[in-house]
């Protein structure tokens, strides 16, 4: 696909097939660092390859990790279960998963580590996670900027202790210091600052995948955990597809009135954008007020139904949004008000869609600017399926975590005209 511009074409008849989706992102990049902290050899199949899950498995490699990819959807990770010094710094593009969590892992390594980035990377906070490493006992450093990159001076362990964490701006300050707490020499135990969690549901995911692993980790209360120190064991583990991208499928089946068959269930998923689907399956009639703090990577894709809903919709609880790989906030208000003036605003930190189904069918020439994020192109691209007229600028930056999504519109028969 080019890196410059694709124009979507309405279809004419209901989307209806079948899409084989990436594995969940979310799931591989946990899965990776667990099963490099592991002794032994770790088969992960049905995994996500992408951009994000690339620069994690570059990264392990220069920890002295052997990574595997024998097809297409498998990782292999043969670990002696320790990590070594690399010799040059880890560049991990910007995949937020992958230098927060290793940033916590890198504890383990004896010597200076120096996490960076990608320019976008470099305005990502990390500073409460590095805050959080401190009072654990691990020596690290980060600029005054309070994002990558990071240094952290490893000693080969992590002496433990409690820990207070302000998980405000990501719930993956607590993922990344839950993982490494289960290689530990004492018990750690951390609790939040703050009004609760956001995106709880991926904590949820990192706690099982580090039982799968063999982590010993309890959830003390509604914002608390304890992990016991221990040893991680090499595992085998089939990933579920990714939920983050099931919602473009469910929400381009509702524009069109199509049918999308992409092999499993939306109550069968574990991650917590799945909880899209009861929001996507009420499309014309979507609530007035949707609470996204816990299906948080699914925003974007709400924003643009909503675009079309019967009603305005007000979109709460998504404050963090602002510091994912854009301002995303700002990127949907401005890509729907492209559509149509007006058709969407900030207030605050929340996002109001001025819905008008009337759009559907009609030429509105709008260039959406995805501010080379992922999401923001794959969601815009539904406006597109309603709309004549919408040009993704970009396009390639879906890589990131969907290399294939271009092609699979196009399984479905949706015509993607490419433009240099």
């Amino acid at each position: 696909m080019s890196s410059g511009a694709v124009r979507i074409e309405p279809p004419v008849h209901p989307l209806r097939g079948r899409v084989v989706l990436p594995g969940s992102k979310s799931i591989t990049n946990r899965a990776l660092p667990l099963a490099a902290l592991s002794r032994g050899v770790s088969h992960l199949t049905g995994a996500l390859k992408s951009d994000d899950t690339r620069y994690m498995a570059a990264a392990l490699r220069l920890l002295g990790v052997r990574v595997e990819e024998p097809d297409e959807t498998t990782f292999i990770v043969s670990s002696h279960g320790h990590l070594e010094r690399p010799d040059t710094p880890l560049f991990l593009g910007n995949a937020g998963t992958a230098v927060r969590f290793l940033t916590a892992v890198a504890s383990y390594v004896v010597g200076d580590v120096v996490l960076t980035g990608d320019s976008h990377m470099q305005k990502r906070p990390i500073a409460p996670l590095v805050t959080a490493l401190e009072r654990l006992g691990v020596h690290a450093e980060v600029g005054s900027s309070g994002c990558p990159p990071v240094t952290v001076h490893g000693t080969g362990s992590l002496p433990g202790g409690q820990v207070e964490i302000d998980a405000g701006l990501s719930s993956q300050y607590v993922s990344a210091v839950l993982m490494a707490a289960g290689r530990a020499d004492a018990p750690v135990e951390i609790n939040l600052t703050g009004h609760g969690l956001d995106a709880a549901g991926y904590v949820d995911l990192t706690v099982a995948t580090m039982r799968h692993f063999g982590g010993t980790v309890e959830q003390t209360g509604p914002t608390s955990w304890r992990v016991e120190p221990g040893a991680y064991h090499a595992a085998d583990l089939m990933i579920e597809p990714d939920a983050s991208a099931a919602t473009y499928l469910w929400a381009a089946a509702r524009l069109t009135g199509g049918d999308i068959d992409i092999g499993l269930s939306p109550e069968n998923f574990s991650q917590p954008d799945a909880r899209a689907w009861a929001i996507i399956e009420q499309f014309p009639e979507m609530p007035a007020v949707i609470d996204g703090s816990q299906m948080q990577d699914a925003i974007p894709t709400l924003a643009v139904l909503a675009a079309f809903n019967q009603t305005p919709v007000r979109f709460t609880g998504i404050r963090n949004r602002r510091v994912k790989e854009c301002d995303r906030i700002a990127a949907l208000s401005m890509g729907l008000c492209r559509i149509r003036a007006g058709l969407a605003r900030e207030e605050g930190d929340d996002l109001i869609v001025e819905s008008a189904p009337e759009l559907a069918g009609q030429t509105c020439p709008a260039d959406i600017d995805t501010f080379a994020d992922h999401r923001i192109a794959m969601s815009f691209a539904l406006a597109g399926l309603r709309i004549h007229g919408i040009t993704i600028l970009d396009p390639g930056c879906v890589s990131k975590t969907y290399p294939n999504y271009w092609k699979a519109l196009k399984s479905l028969g949706v015509t993607i005209n490419d433009f240099e």
